[in-house]
Parts: C-alpha cells; sequence; structure tokens
C-alpha cells in the first residue's frame, strides 16, 4: 500500500496533544496499570534515552537506576496506556540515543547537562549582569585643588 494512505488511516488513532520531551530530559510517565477489575496509574520517572519509529510504531525508551540495577522501559508514544508523561528537567544531549549510560555506574549513570531554554537563559544573564555605572556629575567641571591630593603627606621621622 502507499506509505499516504497508511499514515491518513493511523492518524485517526494518534494522540490528541503531542507528547513534548526530547532525548536527554528526566521524565515521569504515568502509566495505566489493570489488576484484576481495577485500573490505577504507575509512575516509571527515569531519563530518555532514545526514541524510535514513525506514526504509530513511534516509541521512547526511558531508563532509571532501581536500588543499583539499571531498568529501561519501552513506551508507545501513541498508547492508550501511556496517560502523561511529565518532564521533571530538560536535558542537554548531542546524540539522539543514549545507549552509553548504560555503561556508566553510580552518578555518572544519570548524568546528564540541564539545558537552558533560550528565554531562560537570556533572563539569568539580564538578572547577573551589573547594572551600568551611573556617570559622575561634576565630570565636566575642572580638577580642583580638592580632589588633587591622592596619598598622604609623608610624616618626618624627627622624633
Amino acid at each position: 500500500m502507499n506509505q499516504a494512505l497508511l499514515d491518513k488511516i493511523e492518524s485517526t488513532h494518534f494522540r490528541k496533544e503531542p507528547l513534548e520531551f526530547q532525548v536527554g530530559d528526566n521524565v515521569r510517565v504515568h502509566t495505566k496499570v489493570v489488576e484484576g477489575d481495577k485500573e490505577r496509574i504507575q509512575v516509571f520517572s527515569g531519563v530518555v534515552i532514545g526514541r524510535r519509529g514513525h506514526g504509530l510504531n513511534a516509541t521512547f525508551t526511558v531508563r532509571r537506576i532501581s536500588y543499583g540495577e539499571g531498568v529501561e522501559r519501552i513506551f508507545p508514544i501513541h498508547s492508550p496506556r501511556v496517560e502523561k508523561v511529565e518532564v521533571e528537567r530538560l536535558g542537554a544531549v548531542r546524540r539522539a540515543k543514549l545507549t552509553y549510560l548504560r555503561k556508566r555506574v553510580g552518578k555518572g549513570a544519570v548524568a546528564v547537562k540541564e539545558r537552558e531554554t533560550h528565554g531562560a537563559a537570556a533572563a539569568t544573564a539580564a538578572e547577573t549582569a551589573p547594572a551600568p555605572a551611573p556617570a559622575p556629575a561634576a565630570a565636566s567641571a575642572p580638577a580642583s585643588a580638592e580632589a588633587a591630593p591622592a596619598s598622604k603627606p609623608s610624616e618626618s621621622p624627627a622624633q
């Protein structure tokens, strides 16, 4: 079949609002879990180490360290079982897949730099920049004798 036709058929099953996160972000994934006749929400939090697929087949992988052991879960993006995805922290990475985190131990296994959004970076730069110093009012007046002695007069060692 034609790919455009498949995309059109799949689009009816897409999520209403797209999930807004990227690889490297720390996320909390809220999933519906059915136990018997009861349904509850279970939260899985960790670092997004990859996204793959297209259309209904799109998935993302979340990794976390649980009791010293690495745990990864793969979630379908358009699944009705995925209630929502909350972004806890934005990550700044330069890779599409963060599989190198699997080899790391301890804090290095979850260490991803925090990404600053463009607007937030400008706001913090404006807050930390010193205010320009006001120009002195008497700058145009000629130097007088009052301001001339900058050092202490020397004392004579007479005694």
